[in-house]
């Protein structure tokens, strides 16, 4: 059976009545990338660093998320609960916490085609794509309004906190594909 958007959009909807809606979606984004040449082919092939929207309510907000070659997006945070899975390509996470110092780090995790993981809350990280030649295709779902919620975004250099408004996010994936090579 192939992979359709809209029929896991749909389980992602039900999986919040579970008593752990992250741990569920979790399982549908395993379940799915049991075959990620399936989710791959559902989507056009990657061409170019881009953060698609494909299902927003008060309640649930998935994304298409391609990682352009050594794309990187500075320390930020989510304010709520992140399922994200890799369907093609690496994904490199560090992971932050806050301290009366600011930001420090506080581990990192490696994710490649198939892997899976689940995001709290009060995650604070910084991602990277580790490779210079390859884009990364992701599903990334969250539990509740992505797109409105406020949320923050660190300055890499400073680790200062801002505001993580989408034009400073569209900015940052509009830099990374004026970086790719011109065909």
């Amino acid at each position: 059976m192939t992979f359709s958007i809209d029929a896991f959009i749909a389980d992602c909807t039900d999986a919040l009545a579970e008593a752990r809606p992250a741990t569920a979606v979790r399982e549908l984004l395993d379940r799915a990338l049991r075959k990620p040449q399936d989710v791959a082919d559902a989507f056009d092939p990657p061409t170019r660093a881009e953060l698609v929207p494909l299902y927003a309510s008060p309640e649930l907000t998935v994304l298409k998320i391609i990682w352009a070659p050594g794309m990187k997006l500075a320390p930020h945070d989510h304010r709520m609960w992140a399922a994200i899975g890799i369907y093609g390509g690496k994904e490199d996470n560090r992971f932050y916490r806050r301290s009366p110092e600011g930001l420090i780090p506080s581990g990192e995790r490696a994710l490649a085609d198939r892997d899976t993981v689940v995001l709290g809350t009060e995650t604070i990280h910084a991602v990277t794509n580790p490779d210079a030649r390859a884009f990364t295709g992701s599903i990334h779902v969250y539990g509740g309004d992505y797109l409105n919620k406020p949320r923050s975004l660190w300055d890499p250099e400073t680790l200062t906190e801002e505001p993580a408004t989408g034009e400073r996010i569209r900015a940052l994936f509009e830099a990374a594909n004026a970086d790719l090579p011109q065909t």
